[in-house]
């Protein structure tokens, strides 16, 4: 009997009653923690890039993928943040003289920031 193209690449099978099943298995990657940020691209690769998402899947690289992907949107929120307020001029000062004020400013550049991010590295 000829070996499939399955067979001729190295790959095996197991019998289970009478069916041959092949074996499969996903490479092991390191694992890393995916934050918000992973979460966020997670979701929309499982929505919109399912493609993309299943060749990172089988391919064991989707969790590096991700953490990369969080890493780079956390430092890119957090330089968001700083160059915004130093552009409107928010300082320790303010938050001393009137700290309502300075949470709205502070609330309103995070939106900012995160809007910025999500068009530039999650949804993108």
């Amino acid at each position: 009997m000829a070996k499939s193209l399955f067979e001729q690449l190295g790959g095996t099978y197991r019998k289970e009653s009478d069916y041959f099943i092949p074996c499969l298995t996903v490479p092991v990657a390191e694992e890393q923690p995916i934050g918000t940020w992973g979460q966020r691209h997670l979701d929309y690769l499982k929505q919109y890039r399912k493609v993309t998402y299943t060749n990172f899947l089988t391919s064991g690289k989707l969790n590096t993928y991700l953490g990369d992907i969080n890493r780079q949107a956390q430092e890119r929120f957090e330089k968001l943040i700083e160059g915004l307020k130093q552009a409107q001029g928010i300082t320790e000062q303010l938050k001393e003289e009137n700290a309502l004020e300075w949470v709205q400013y502070l609330n309103n550049i995070r939106a900012c920031a995160r809007e910025i991010v999500n068009e530039e590295i999650i949804f993108a």
